[in-house]
């Protein structure tokens, strides 16, 4: 009998498109879209959490990252969400809870909204607000940088990405500037109302409370313009990384949602 918590890696092919597939359980499918420019492996301790508790962890790597490949130039966010819907149809068609962090879960709404028929609901992982301050921006491309000097970059992480006492040594690594750069051209190919309310999916909205791209003075937002279909969860002593700063909390916060769906 194969162990719930085995990482089992596969490739699902669509088209001229190959996507590497960490999949760990059984049970209900949760797919976890990583961070602007970063591997599935930041979804490491959620991915054993949800393994654990009975759900089979998707963690598809984007393209350019892993065995990854497909075209990444002249692509949207319909492109990779196609990518997203391709592996939930390999493992049954679902349908599946699909989280998405930072820039994943422009993904994972462009999913829910693209095919509905495959998506249970959405689990957001610090969501940008839909305008943040440009400086904001910047220095998050000095993080992606991997030319620039190590204290440079440590305090672009600081500033951006991790809340004040929190150690962002662990971030300077792991980041895929290439894909980082097709990903954005692929979001601003891709109008925001395509995507934006994630079809009519059940949204959580897991807040890092101290996230530069989404001011705790803004944390009702969303739920304001999409309606009760959106709950939120606020996570304290986090900022815009969110996964390496509390996984605990964060995974109590998913799994406690799914629950109840």
């Amino acid at each position: 009998m194969a162990r719930t918590d085995a990482i089992e890696r596969r490739i699902v092919a669509r088209g001229d498109v190959r996507i590497e597939v960490l999949a760990q359980g059984r049970g209900r499918l949760v797919v976890l879209l990583p961070s602007l420019g970063r591997a599935s492996e930041d979804f490491d301790h959620l991915a054993a959490r949800l393994a654990a508790a009975g759900y089979r962890a998707l963690r598809p790597a984007p393209r350019g990252i892993g065995a990854s490949s497909g075209p990444m130039t002249g692509i949207t966010l319909h492109d990779l969400a196609r990518d997203v819907a391709a592996v939930i149809e390999a493992e049954g068609g679902g349908p599946a809870i699909v989280a998405g962090h930072a820039f994943g879960n422009w993904v994972a709404r462009t999913t829910a909204a693209d095919r509905p028929d495959l998506v249970r609901a959405v689990v957001l992982l610090a969501a940008a607000h839909r305008n943040y301050p440009q400086a904001v921006r910047d220095q998050l491309t000095k993080c992606l940088d991997l030319s620039a000097p190590r204290d440079e970059r440590l305090a672009a992480l600081r500033q951006v990405f991790f809340a004040p006492d929190n150690d962002p040594t662990g971030w300077l690594e792991g980041w895929h500037p290439e894909v980082a750069r097709a990903q954005r051209t692929a979001g601003a190919a891709t109008p925001t109302e395509e995507w934006w309310s994630a079809g009519a999916a059940p949204i959580l909205d897991v807040q890092a409370r101290e996230d530069a791209f989404a001011p705790h003075a803004g944390s009702g937002k969303l739920r304001a313009e999409l309606g009760e279909r959106v709950t939120i969860a606020v996570i304290p002593g986090a900022g815009h990384a969110l996964l390496p700063e509390q996984p605990e909390a964060v995974a109590d916060a998913v799994l406690g949602y799914l629950a109840r769906l």
